[in-house]
């Protein structure tokens, strides 16, 4: 190895972990998502504390999610994180009022934390980790990592178990709350819960990804791929022509 292939490599390697934070980033919706996700559940247990109002809490939960979409939408931001953060809203209002139980504002939520983490584990085990279905378009290399590369197929699955475990951890925590805490209790813990599980994943998968094999870019193999048809087909058509 001479001394210049050494700072090549650590330049490629930058490059590499720069990609994977940048579709992090996207697919997990950055600081912007994470507070989008926060400040819902944050108002409803405020106003709650404070008055016991049920119908207060949820409407103004539910008003402050519609506002974000309406501001991504204004910004023609995308507006993916903020739509399910509203659909999420709505069915915990749902919820609350159909049984009048404050407390049933967070069902849904961990209901579906619950599912996710066990869909982790799942797919995991069936040998199609969920992050790399969700991480594969994002990539653009699809589910290229499935049959081509092994050992971004491993990192995947590594962190589809630690998403997984993370999440279940965090369902361990809630669920008894739901049970013996009150709505109070149990929405300030489920707000304190909200941020550094989540930040604690996303850097595990960061991890795994940045020591795994680059990702093959299969949109950049079919557009090659069309491009040496199209070469063929002018050759070819020009050896019509000579003939």
């Amino acid at each position: 190895m001479t001394s210049l292939d050494k700072p090549t490599e650590e330049t490629s390697a930058d490059d590499a972990r720069a990609v994977t934070e940048a579709a992090l980033f996207e697919a997990f919706g950055g600081v912007r998502g994470m507070v989008e996700t926060v400040v819902p559940g944050l108002l409803f247990v405020t106003i709650y504390t404070i008055n016991k109002d049920l119908h207060l809490s949820a409407i103004a939960a539910l008003a402050v999610s519609l506002v974000l979409v309406v501001v991504r939408l204004v910004m023609r931001d995308t507006v993916k994180h903020a739509f399910s953060g509203v659909f999420g809203v709505a069915f915990g209002v749902v919820f609350a009022m159909m049984t009048g139980n404050a407390k049933d504002f967070y069902l849904p939520g961990m209901l579906y934390t619950l599912g996710l983490g066990l869909a982790y584990i799942v797919t995991t085990l069936c040998g199609v980790p969920l992050i790399g279905l969700i991480l594969g378009p994002v990539f653009k290399e699809n589910l290229s990592w499935r049959t081509r590369n092994p050992g971004r197929k491993k990192a995947y699955a590594k962190a589809s178990y630690a998403w997984g475990a993370i999440l279940l951890a965090k369902c361990a925590i809630l669920f008894p709350l739901y049970w013996w805490a009150d709505t109070t209790q149990l929405g300030w813990v489920l707000v304190a819960l909200k941020i550094p599980p989540f930040l604690l994943a996303v850097w595990l998968t960061w991890v795994f990804l940045a020591k795994a094999p680059a990702p093959i870019d299969v949109f950049a193999e079919m557009e090659a791929e069309e491009k040496a048809a199209q070469e063929r087909e002018r050759e070819a058509a020009a050896r019509s022509a000579e003939q």
